[in-house]
């Protein structure tokens, strides 16, 4: 039986989650633009170490360092427009703490967590949050 991948975001996400929760070092994803901008987000917020790309002729793949650090993460479906003034809602809604991880989203300045568009005053898109 063939699976079927219908968003590879989720994979993503899924993937991460379970393979640092067995305690591996590292895991592979499938490989695309919008996995890589999100995968730099949670770099830059100190949930991963390195990521590369590894190109195998389908599509290529990118092999993700953990270290540890990701407790739960978990993408939002639908992807839910959220305004400036709105992001408490959010952060209440999937965020165990005001402090603790990040809420991942797509704004028309590109893909940031939840604290940098609030400092930038922009809205945007819900992709996944991390804690």
């Amino acid at each position: 039986m063939k699976i079927i991948k219908h968003d590879p975001l989720a994979d993503v996400f899924y993937i991460v989650f379970n393979t640092e929760k067995v305690g591996h070092e590292a895991c592979l994803v499938p490989s695309s633009d919008l996995v890589k901008n999100v995968l730099m987000v949670m770099q830059k917020a100190g949930f991963i170490g390195g990521f590369e790309q590894i190109e195998d002729g389908r599509g290529g793949k990118i092999r993700i360092e953990l270290i540890g650090k990701v407790n739960y993460a978990k993408i939002i479906k639908p992807r839910f427009a959220v305004g400036v003034d709105s992001f408490e809602k959010w952060e209440s809604r999937y965020l165990p703490a005001k402090s603790a991880g990040v809420i991942i989203l797509s704004t028309p300045k590109g893909i940031m967590t939840h604290l940098e568009a609030k400092e930038q005053r922009i809205g945007g898109r819900l992709l996944g949050y991390i804690y």
